[in-house]
């Protein structure tokens, strides 16, 4: 089999293991809040022209008014029917997209204020996110999938496939580093999915729809390790099931683009 870590991997190992945690989450008085959103909105052409342009109209407007902030340790849900914006707050609080109005401030950064490639960068440092649909590239292995967002930190061989094959180790897949996602269960590919999400050791883990494609007892484990892997980080997920809100400590919940009983 051809190495294809040599084209696509870079990263170091920095964490040994996954500490566990007791179920509440547990955050010093002095940290800093992971994320920070205050009285955000987004508003959108109904074009869908991306960013709001504000010459056209009419507009939807996707969140008014919410504010939220994150901190190390906690887990928290994203609830709401269909069309209530947990998908915009979702990728907002990831860097992925900015607010139209209000304040939002990633690891201490105004995300607004940065360029694009700033908030790239931001996000390689400090998100990890698990995809609905996990978008794994089929032609690497689960080792290569994993370091795959270190390859702008260039550090040696050695130490990228030492840092994939740990977290592969933590989610219990150290059997199955050399697969391809062809070849693993959608519960496992879900498993290389949490693993990528942590392999730049980023502050804020975003996941969307974490058990959406997965049977119960395999969706229990999925939900188990993100609770495990919020310890020093904070970890947000925007989901219709109970089963994972019922892991959250705690559940904003979302009702035409505003928070449920505010403004």
């Amino acid at each position: 089999m051809p190495d294809d870590e040599n084209s696509y991997l870079a990263g170091r190992y920095n964490n040994d293991k996954m500490t566990e945690r007791g179920g509440v989450a547990e955050t010093s008085s002095t940290a800093e809040p992971v994320v920070q959103g205050d009285d955000l909105v987004r508003e959108y052409s109904r074009g869908g022209g991306g960013f709001f342009d504000r010459s056209a109209t009419p507009t939807v407007t996707a969140l008014r008014g919410v504010s939220v902030t994150v901190e190390p340790g906690e887990v928290v849900g994203i609830a709401g029917p269909s069309g209530s914006g947990k998908s915009t707050l979702l990728h907002l609080l990831a860097g992925l997209d900015v607010p139209t109005a209000g304040r939002l401030t990633l690891d201490g950064d105004d995300v607004a204020a940065l360029s694009g490639r700033q908030r790239a960068r931001l996000r390689l440092r400090t998100v990890g996110i698990v995809f609905q649909r996990f978008h794994l590239l089929d032609a690497l292995s689960a080792r290569a999938n994993v370091a795959l967002p270190l390859v702008e930190l260039g550090h040696s061989k050695r130490d990228r496939r030492g840092r994939a094959e740990s977290l592969l180790a933590a989610v219990g897949l150290d059997d199955r580093v050399t697969h391809r996602p062809g070849r693993l269960s959608g519960g496992e590919q879900q498993r290389v999915a949490i693993a990528r999400a942590l392999a730049t050791d980023p502050s804020l883990v975003v996941a969307d729809e974490p058990t959406g494609e997965l049977d119960s007892e395999t969706g229990a484990r999925v939900l188990d390790l993100l609770v495990d892997v919020a310890d020093d980080r904070a970890v947000v997920l925007a989901s219709h099931d109970q089963q994972a809100l019922d892991v959250c400590d705690r559940v904003l919940r979302l009702r035409d683009g505003a928070l449920d009983g505010g403004p």
